[in-house]
């Protein structure tokens, strides 16, 4: 369930940074996000798909925008398409994540906890504004577009992907009700215990609050209609993950029944090495020929008029 449609940017915002606070530190192994080519390949596949093609020159400065654990700019940069990294978080929990991953991986990255709605950069400071599953979280988006163009250079891009579809997430309640449903066949089938939060776990802010992180699902209209109020001009929106988002899902229901260290890790090579796979139906046989709205996720640019 999102948030309540009466609740406050303030409350948003605080639900928002107190959850992945309390989830940054297990947030890349729940997610299944990675670092490796692979990871740096799913990233790029996405600029190419989200600009139509990739940028003939790495991005020069960059700002993203709930940059969470890294997996978008991290990949981005350690692929050699960006030069300068700037990374801003609502929540300091993710961003110390980030840092230590920059480090791993020998990237350098500058961070801070800003919300997007009032960012504390000059005019005209970056050549890219860029975020992965962000903008559902924030609760004024005119406010925020208004911010991106600002701080973006003449001729600059926005580049968002991984934004929840509202179809998506219709598509989405099917897999999920089938992994809950086949959760116990698979456990025993794998020897993986349940996993049972005592009242303490329960009263937790990563188990409490994650319901409520998520304020808006879009239509490829809504991110239109955004960037035109904006100001930007070339918008283009493309859908993303069909076969991918009910595999993924149906996986995903599954695994968050079971304690983690009781899953094998044979089971979870098998589901992402699976996940990869079922993608390239998608990007290869689906996403040419069907229309963005029946995918889950969205990949949206714009450009800066020049």
């Amino acid at each position: 369930m999102p948030a309540s449609p009466s609740a406050t940017p303030d409350h948003i915002k605080d639900v928002n940074t107190r959850y992945h606070d309390a989830a940054a530190h297990s947030y890349d192994r729940k997610w299944g996000i990675d670092f490796s080519e692979t990871g740096q390949k799913q990233v790029e596949s996405k600029v190419k798909k989200a600009l139509g093609d990739l940028p003939g020159r790495p991005f020069g400065d960059a700002l993203e925008i709930g940059a969470g654990t890294g997996y978008f700019s991290l990949n981005l940069a350690a692929r050699g398409l960006i030069e300068n990294l700037t990374a801003t978080d609502i929540s300091p929990g993710m961003l110390s994540s980030l840092s230590q991953t920059a480090d791993d991986l020998g990237v350098p990255v500058r961070t801070l906890v800003t919300e997007a709605e009032a960012l504390p950069f000059d005019d005209a400071s970056f050549d890219v504004v860029l975020g992965h599953a962000v903008l559902h979280h924030i609760p004024d988006l005119d406010r925020a577009f208004a911010e991106f163009l600002r701080v973006l250079r003449p001729g600059g891009l926005i580049l968002f992907c991984g934004e929840p579809s509202r179809q998506g997430d219709r598509l989405a309640v099917l897999p999920k009700w089938a992994g809950s449903l086949a959760a116990p066949a698979w456990r025993r089938m794998l020897r993986a215990r349940p996993l049972e939060h005592s009242e303490e776990e329960k009263a937790d802010d990563e188990y409490c609050l994650e319901p409520e992180v998520d304020v808006h699902s879009f239509s490829p209209d809504d991110l239109r209609a955004m960037t035109l109020r904006a100001g930007f001009t070339s918008t283009r929106v493309r859908g993303e993950e069909l076969v991918a988002n009910i595999w993924g899902w149906l996986i995903r229901s599954m695994e968050a029944t079971a304690e983690p260290e009781t899953v094998p890790k044979g089971w979870r090579t098998f589901a992402f090495r699976s996940y990869l796979s079922v993608q390239q139906i998608d990007t290869r046989v689906l996403e040419p020929r069907l229309p963005a709205e029946l995918f889950y996720n969205l990949l949206l640019s714009a450009r800066k008029p020049g």
